[in-house]
């Protein structure tokens, strides 16, 4: 069956059917890279690359133009932009407001640089937007990388592959310019004091993709600009395309408005994915992603200028659109303890390969809560995975089972339902007792579309006294439990030693002694 995929745009599930079922072109909005990327935001990201490693797989099938059944495998041109351009800190409305993100950033490193809390060898002028943006990205690249986000790893390749699959929006300002002078031009955008706007009534279809449409949407609505300038504003949801403001952190020269040249300032936050995504992809890609927090304004308001700037009624022809995430049963938040960044994790030994799991195994349209026990669950599954593959490399034979393809297929072609596919995954994994080459061969095809077994794996740190696994740090804390608790089996302290298992235990580590008076750790 041809797959089956939501689409915000019609709100059902419908067939997936690309304009040229050899080259699926695919949009993400990516990172705003003033900070780290959190794990909520690589919910997202990881969700779209599952999405393009299955459309990429030869067992996908989609619809292509004529009604026929396209069987793969297919090229999917994947592209994720990189917002460096400074934004405002309220993002909810279609003109947003508060702060500058990129000021705030700037904050944040000049407190970092006063305390030390710069990573070793880094040194970042805070006033330095480029510099900024510049480090940020070169974190997110890396952590990216490591949860195996096919497009990072595609762009890494080389500074030219960068621009061309993960483009910057300061690479495309001048772009940003000509389309604003074109919608102007074209009567969809007017200049209302220092500032341009798209004119929300020119466009009769605003409001399809999100379901705010002109009469739902409260009046005054549009923070970004002065309330003098709102009033200049033709109707109250129309959106800003570009302000003049020789104060903001990162300018440059505006565009040119009923033969006057605008005064230095910065784009609006959505012309920048219509243009990165046309200069990409071309004026109709077939799909286009992002969290559900990007439906309104940004994807309503970015559909909206790039149907009216290429004269067609067709922007994305299918809109993939992932739910929250939560961390134990709540939204995240610094105050609470519970926002993690990847890099956050990895530190506490946590593997990519565990993390990556976590993050895709709950359906894209479900909310997702993520969790340690989690976690550590998604490790000990990757684990019996893995022994499938290394058992079976060393066992020459066919497939025990090759339904296993079939139901992983069914469960993907259905809306990329991957927590039955996982499903399907471990049920046959149950019944296999001794692997064969050939199971382990299914695994690594699997796996193509997991993108698990194929990251790095942890590595064993050995210390003085303790063998830490799963990629565990080891800390003075439980260096020094081992210390004591080694002291007490010299005594023969045996209660002594038990209750110092049970309270490395109680941190959530598991532990055994091996050979050479060492101690093995790790997580329970």
């Amino acid at each position: 069956m041809p797959m089956q995929l939501y689409n915000t745009l019609t709100k059902g599930r419908q067939a997936l059917t690309p304009g040229d079922p050899d080259l699926i072109t695919f949009y993400t909005c990516g990172p705003t890279v003033y900070d780290d990327a959190h794990i909520g935001n690589f919910r997202s990201f990881l969700a779209a690359d599952v999405l393009r490693r299955w459309l990429e797989s030869p067992l996908c099938e989609v619809t292509a133009p004529d009604g026929s059944v396209h069987k793969g495998p297919r090229k999917v041109r994947h592209v994720m932009n990189i917002t460096d351009v400074g934004h405002m800190t309220d993002d909810d409305n279609a003109d947003g407001g508060g702060e500058d993100k990129m000021a705030v950033a700037g904050q944040r490193i000049a407190e970092a640089k006063k305390s030390g809390k710069l990573p070793a060898g880094v040194d970042i002028d805070p006033n330095d937007p480029k510099a900024i943006a510049e480090f940020y990205a070169g974190r997110f690249l890396e952590d990216a990388r490591a949860l195996g986000l096919r497009v990072a790893i595609e762009a890494s390749a080389s500074e030219a592959k960068r621009k061309e699959l993960m483009p910057k929006a300061t690479e495309s300002i001048a772009g940003m310019i000509e389309m604003i002078e074109d919608l102007a031009q074209k009567g969809y955008a007017y200049r209302a004091g220092d500032a341009v706007y798209f004119d929300v009534q020119k466009y009769s279809r605003y409001g399809e993709l999100s379901g705010n449409t002109l009469d739902k949407i409260r009046s005054g609505a549009g923070g970004r600009v002065t309330a003098e300038h709102t009033s200049e504003k033709r109707s109250s949801a129309d959106f800003l395309l570009w302000k003049t403001d020789a104060s903001h952190i990162m300018r440059w020269p505006g565009p040119v408005i009923d033969g006057e040249a605008m005064g230095e300032g910065y784009p609006g936050w959505h012309i920048e994915c219509s243009v990165m995504a046309r200069q990409a992809l071309g004026d109709v890609i077939d799909l286009h992603s992002g969290g559900e927090d990007n439906i309104f304004p940004h994807h309503e308001c970015e559909r909206a200028q790039s149907c009216c700037a290429t004269g067609n009624e067709t922007f994305a022809r299918h809109w993939f659109h992932g739910r929250f995430l939560q961390v134990e049963g709540e939204k995240m938040s610094k105050s609470k303890g519970n926002f993690f960044t990847p890099r956050d994790l990895f530190a506490q030994g946590h593997e990519p390969a565990a993390v990556r799991l976590e993050l895709i195994k709950t359906h894209y349209r479900s909310n997702a809560n993520f969790t340690m026990q989690g976690l550590k669950d998604s490790a000990r599954m990757i684990e019996r995975w893995r022994s499938v593959v290394e058992e079976g490399e060393k066992n020459p034979g066919p497939p025990s089972d090759e339904s296993v393809l079939s139901a992983f297929a069914e469960a993907m072609q259905d809306d990329l339902n991957i927590s039955a596919a996982i499903g399907a995954v471990n049920t046959w994994r149950s019944k296999i007792e001794k692997p064969t080459s050939g199971d382990a061969e299914i695994l690594k095809q699997l796996d193509t579309v997991l993108g698990v077994l194929a990251l790095e794996r942890a590595k064993s740190t050995k210390t003085e006294i303790g063998v830490f696994l799963d990629g565990i740090t080891p800390s003075a804390e439980v260096e020094g439990l081992l210390a004591r608790r080694a002291e007490a089996r010299k005594a023969k302290d045996y209660a002594a030693s038990d209750a110092i298992r049970d309270e490395l235990a109680g941190l959530g580590f598991a532990i055994k002694d091996v050979a050479g008076g060492k101690v093995e750790v790790s997580r329970k």
